[in-house]
């Protein structure tokens, strides 16, 4: 027998070595931690000395030395007993250090030293934290043999503990049916292991049945209710934390306690846990649960008891609670209790349903209960504003978040850098930039690149490349590397070198191959392939840049990453690439794109047949646009402004204006909404061939349809005036388009005629100054517009309170209604 018990510990010991490099690191750590912590007192048996020697030569992670003073120990006592080996146990169950603990039963085998429950116990619980589970159950079998050791509840909770912690599901099963085999029955560690069981699991009924039972066999107290509200949260259970929440208040006025603090820091509760005998259905129902998961099954859990002052609704409409006496003393009874301990518990437990609210999206309830806090008397944390900003956030509610942002700062509350990041995200989102990255740059430690994402992408929203440099740059600084959005944003930030209203050119083209290709290369070295997404922008940036040979060279790197393997990822790209190859002039290269795109199975929609009509406006080919118009509507595509667009570009390059504006009468018909680009079309090839009879018609036409001109407009029409030298005439026209382009009726300077005089005619210079800043504001056409009238005030002409009031205006009028009652078509008028 002694044979066998020997061989045992050393084949248990040498599987225990096999895995003593995968957990080192945890050794050598967990040593370091236990330096600076007051072990139990060595006792004054005979060896007293020895032990304390070995424990400190573990704890200065002097492992061979303390292997040397373990055997001196052995050969130089000859009357040893277990007791001898208590405190070095001791300390490798709390280290832990399982090989150690294994080392020392080996000798005590050797020296055939009786181990007894008390050391036993400790070897296990060593093992179990030093995550060597699977040894535990074939070590205590072999132990049992001996009938020198009769493992507790204690010692089952905690091994219990120790697979739940290591998230072993399966050793955790065979311990609760060892549990219920030996019918070794349950404390309240028991039930907090099962609900945190419950929480790996992800099994909120499990949750609910553990309370049922625990109901029955103890009275609730204050960390019992924090454990139930911490499970009900992690799984998203809001409506019972918070009814569980307010049973743990009602118990916090009566002043029922029990509160305590371990050396370590840890909080537990003082009452005896007096374990309560076997349940055999608690552990059977477990294992139910499992099952009827497994086939899909839903079981509801009993109702919970709950008193019958809480509410059910969390769904109303939050109301201030009101300063009545009753409110008043309920506050006093809680400040009263004057236990910090008390007040720390009862903070958590509404820190975890605020943060579960966050989760949920429940803004409602989390402010409901941020104002429960006040009215307790409970003041808010840097963490439970945490909580409320990112449920505050989960509604996008910007100006909420921003009175909490100042409520903090006027408490002087620390915000964590996970409130700041959040914070940040939020501010970008609504395009304020200078406070998100002020935020930004408070953020201390940042593990994720999600915040300085968020601001990048604003950053490209609002076209300021600048800010984005400085963003990345400090990523940079900080270490914290990119991801796969980051790079993408990098193409659509940089790729593009000339601002939006500037042509490109060579030294553009140069700086933004350089720019692409490294930030294509830091993508390569962090181990990143291009996304869908990143290969688009880049097309993008280089289409904006004229870059047509490097823009067909990518989409063959589409094509091969993604297009010839998902035809459906390449429709937006091959959009990308045919419309900037006829912004380019290059039909040819079009035509040969979109051929190979129909061959390789990928599909065109109505953005695609409406590029390739528009590529027949550069080979004016009528015909051809007719067949795509024709083969669009066979696919379920209906043509659009921009169809009939450049069908009439078409008409008008060969000067049929008689045809192009019976397409436009078909237009209207069709009930298609006319847009201005439709009508420019018109006024540009006007312009050019000096027809002013269609330029006033199709004035006219814009004024009848309600369709507001635009900058563009004005240009074509003034200049065609101007070419024919009707200069007067000219001045008059830019006046009325002006005015329409700032008011659909052209009335605004009647409404505003303070404003006329302020901007138009003041004779400051710094007159100017304040137009610019509509350009700031997005109001292009407004300022454009008031430039105008600015200049033709400064000019001497006189201007025109209303446009109905210009005689030029009121004969297009006129000239308007005799050719649409002489003609039967709007073409046959001209």
């Amino acid at each position: 027998m002694h044979g066998l018990r020997a061989s045992f510990a050393q084949r248990s010991i040498s599987t225990c070595k096999s895995k003593w490099h995968h957990h080192q690191y945890v050794h050598k750590a967990t040593i370091k931690f236990y330096r600076n912590i007051t072990t139990t007192t060595i006792g004054s048996s005979a060896g007293s000395s020895l032990q304390q020697q070995i424990v400190k030569a573990l704890r200065s992670d002097e492992r061979k030395k303390a292997s040397h003073l373990l055997q001196d120990f052995g050969h130089r006592s000859h009357s040893l007993s277990a007791d001898d080996f208590v405190n070095i146990f001791k300390y490798c169950a709390q280290s832990p250090d399982p090989l150690f603990a294994m080392e020392i039963w080996r000798l005590m085998e050797l020296k055939d030293i009786s181990i007894d429950n008390t050391c036993s116990s400790l070897m296990m619980r060593a093992l179990c934290k030093g995550v060597y589970t699977e040894e535990v159950f074939s070590i205590m079998d072999f132990l049992g043999e001996s009938r020198c050791f009769y493992p507790l509840l204690p010692l089952y909770n905690s091994i219990l503990s120790s697979y739940i912690k290591n998230q072993n599901l399966i050793q955790s099963r065979k311990c609760l049916d060892l549990m219920e085999k030996q019918m070794m029955g349950k404390s309240e560690v028991t039930y907090t292991a099962l609900l945190k069981l419950a929480v790996l699991q992800k099994n909120l009924p499990l949750v609910h049945i553990v309370w049922q039972e625990y109901i029955k066999v103890y009275s609730m107290s204050v960390i019992s209710l924090r454990k139930f509200i911490w499970s009900f949260t992690r799984l998203g259970d809001l409506q019972s934390a918070y009814r569980t929440l307010q049973q743990m208040v009602s118990l916090a006025m009566k002043g029922n306690i029990s509160i305590g603090r371990t050396v370590y820091g840890k909080l537990y509760s003082t009452r005896l846990d007096i374990p309560v005998p076997s349940n055999d259905g608690l552990c059977s129902t477990i294992l139910d649960l499992r099952n009827s998961k497994q086939h899909g099954s839903c079981i509801l859990a009993p109702p919970m008891y709950l008193p019958d002052t809480i509410s059910a609704s969390m769904e109303q409409q939050v109301i201030l609670m009101d300063n009545g006496k009753a409110k008043c003393a309920e506050k006093k009874r809680l400040n009263g209790q004057k236990h910090s301990l008390l007040m720390k518990v009862l903070r958590w437990s509404f820190n975890d349903i605020i943060h579960g609210c966050a989760k949920e999206k429940n803004y409602m309830l989390a402010w409901k209960l941020i104002l429960q806090m006040q009215n307790l008397g409970l003041q808010p944390s840097s963490h439970t504003y945490d909580g409320i900003i990112r449920a505050i956030v989960s509604q996008r509610s910007f100006g909420d978040a921003m009175r909490m942002f100042k409520k903090m700062q006027q408490e002087n509350l620390k915000l964590y850098d996970s409130t700041l990041a959040t914070l940040s995200i939020t501010f970008s989102r609504e395009l304020q930039l200078d406070l998100a990255e002020s935020l930004l740059n408070q953020i201390s430690e940042c593990s994720y690149p999600h915040p300085y994402n968020a601001l990048l992408a604003s950053c490209d929203a609002l076209n300021q490349p600048e800010r984005a440099v400085r963003v990345f740059a400090k990523m940079r600084k900080i270490k914290l590397l990119p991801d796969m959005r980051t790079y993408e944003l990098l193409f659509s930030l940089f790729g593009i070198v000339n601002a939006p209203y500037e042509d490109s050119n060579m030294l553009s083209q140069m700086d933004a191959a350089k720019r692409i290709d490294a930030i294509e290369r830091d993508l390569a070295n962090n181990g990143f392939q291009h996304s869908h997404l990143s290969l688009k922008n880049i097309l993008k940036s280089l289409g904006e840049e004229g870059m047509i040979r490097e823009l067909v060279q990518y989409l063959h790197v589409a094509e091969n990453l993604f297009i010839y393997s998902n035809p459906s990822l390449g429709t937006d790209m091959y959009n990308i690439v045919l419309h900037y190859l006829v912004e380019a002039q290059e039909s040819h290269k079009a035509i040969e794109i979109f051929k190979k795109m129909k061959l390789c199975g990928c599909h065109t929609d109505s953005t695609t047949y409406n590029i390739m009509i528009d590529c027949c406006s550069i080979i004016r080919s009528y015909r051809s646009a007719s067949l795509l118009i024709s083969m669009m509507i066979r696919e379920g595509f209906c043509p659009v402004a921009c169809t009939y667009t450049a069908l009439i570009k078409i008409l008008l390059e060969d000067e049929n204006f008689y045809e192009a504006l019976n397409v436009l009468e078909r237009i209207k018909l069709d009930g298609i909404k006319l847009d201005v680009l439709l009508f420019n079309t018109f006024l540009r090839q006007a312009c050019y061939k000096e027809r002013i009879d269609v330029i006033e018609f199709i004035v006219e036409f814009m004024h009848q349809e309600k369709v507001q001109p635009n900058p563009t407009t004005c240009g074509y029409v003034f200049s065609a005036y101007v070419n024919s030298s009707f200069h007067n005439t000219a001045i008059e026209a830019l006046q009325v388009l002006s005015l329409r382009m700032m008011s659909e009726d052209g009335n605004i300077l009647n409404e505003r005629k303070s404003f006329v005089d302020e901007f138009i005619l003041d004779e400051d210079l710094a007159s100017e100054s304040h137009l610019y800043k509509l350009f700031e504001d997005s109001e292009d056409e407004v300022a454009i517009a008031l430039l105008n009238l600015r200049w033709c005030a400064i000019i001497g002409f006189p201007i025109c309170e209303s446009a109905d009031q210009s005689l030029w205006a009121k004969r297009l009028e006129s000239r308007f209604q005799k050719r649409l009652a002489s003609g039967s078509g709007r073409g046959e008028s001209l």
